[in-house]
């Protein structure tokens, strides 16, 4: 019996059979979802010991739902893969090194992919300090909807096992990411309230 489930979103049917095909028979069983929408579903359905993600999908794009992975902390623990046939696809939207999640370029063989689950799975039991909550300020006709008219902020942790950082380094880096967080979010309420006062003259 599978004691092991690994969710494959990918639109590409080839994709998803190649990696039931490459995984050792018996010990994974492999659900897939072809666009966003179902693999977002499945996410918060089972209970998963792995997340491989396509980073271009239809229906909700795979930066989408890395994002709502990260903004459930349940859903943050589980191991994922991010997977692009174009790496700086990835890093246009999440920048290097990938510290809790590896990446796995397309096309790929077996020995890569099933390194990339080990790494991915080491990754995810890398401490980690709370994420940074991602606040959007709206303009004066916004609803939080519109294109590119707020403004995000996002701090990821700076861990990286595979630069074989002590436990020191490690703490003494998040120790510099906490210090990081605590002047974003003083930046982000002066922000507020700049947004505040013009939402105010322009009423």
């Amino acid at each position: 019996m599978a004691s092991n489930k690994i969710l494959v979103i990918d639109d590409t049917t080839v994709v998803r059979v190649k990696v039931r095909e490459m995984l050792p028979p018996g010990n994974f069983q492999v659900l897939e979802a072809k666009d966003g929408i179902e693999g977002i579903d499945l996410i918060r359905q089972e209970k998963l010991s792995l997340i491989m993600l396509d980073f271009l999908l239809p229906k909700m794009s795979g930066w989408e739902v890395f994002q709502q992975i990260q903004a459930q902390p349940e859903l943050r623990k589980i191991p994922l893969v991010l997977m692009s046939g174009r790496k700086e696809e990835v890093t246009e939207k999440i920048t290097e090194p990938f510290e809790h999640f590896e990446f796995l370029a397309k096309p790929f063989d077996q020995k890569q992919l099933i390194v990339a689950i080990k790494a991915a799975m080491a990754k995810s039991k890398l401490p980690r300090p709370e994420p940074a909550s991602v606040v959007t300020l709206t303009n004066g006709n916004g609803n939080g909807n519109g294109n590119g008219s707020g403004t995000a902020a996002i701090v990821t942790p700076v861990t990286n096992n595979a630069s074989g950082a002590s436990l020191e380094e490690i703490a003494a880096l998040n120790e510099k990411v906490a210090k990081m967080q605590a002047e974003i979010d003083g930046l982000k309420k002066q922000l507020t309230q700049v947004v505040t006062f013009i939402k105010q003259k322009i009423k």
